[in-house]
């Protein structure tokens, strides 16, 4: 008979403990692969790109924007899923703080390869050992910086208040 169906869906899974484990290998997954991906592209733009570094410089900001862009709607993505072991990721002070601390701590050891290409970056067409290009040092601290705040701020934002079912 009809009048015995549910009308309303039922009940999602409310998160636990282990839905911190989900939020920081979600986000920090996104963080290592947009960072991984910079670090591939900075690593192959002069080899495809002959020239010098003031040339290759907006290929490497259009780049590193086009991956941010993409590495911000994977977050938006992966805020809203459902874990079918775990249940969603809920909006509230501590998941919020979690995806800020927590992954900067486990991730942001992958920006390192990257700064390390900048900076040898910076002392090309220089003389030996002295910076004369600051605009690769900026770069790297603009992807830190999307790294750090932007991608968890999108996925921060993109996560469901507590009282959505």
């Amino acid at each position: 008979m009809v009048d015995h169906l549910p009308l309303a869906r039922p009940a999602r899974p409310r998160p636990h403990r282990n839905t911190l484990t989900l939020l920081v290998g979600r986000i920090t997954t996104i963080k290592l692969a947009y960072w991984s991906a910079v670090t591939a592209v900075e690593l192959a733009l002069p080899v495809v790109l002959a020239g010098p570094l003031e040339a290759r410089l907006p290929v490497s900001v259009a780049v590193a924007s086009l991956l941010a862009a993409g590495a911000a709607a994977w977050a938006v993505v992966s805020a809203g899923s459902i874990d079918r072991r775990l249940g969603g990721l809920y909006r509230s002070v501590p998941t919020i703080a979690t995806a800020f601390v927590a992954a900067s701590v486990v991730a942001s050891p992958a920006s390192v390869p990257l700064l390390l290409i900048e900076r040898q970056r910076s002392l090309e067409g220089c003389a030996p050992a002295v910076t004369c290009h600051y605009e690769p040092i900026l770069f790297w601290l603009a992807v830190v910086v999307t790294g750090m705040v932007v991608i968890p701020a999108a996925f921060a934002l993109s996560m469901r208040s507590s009282n959505a079912t």
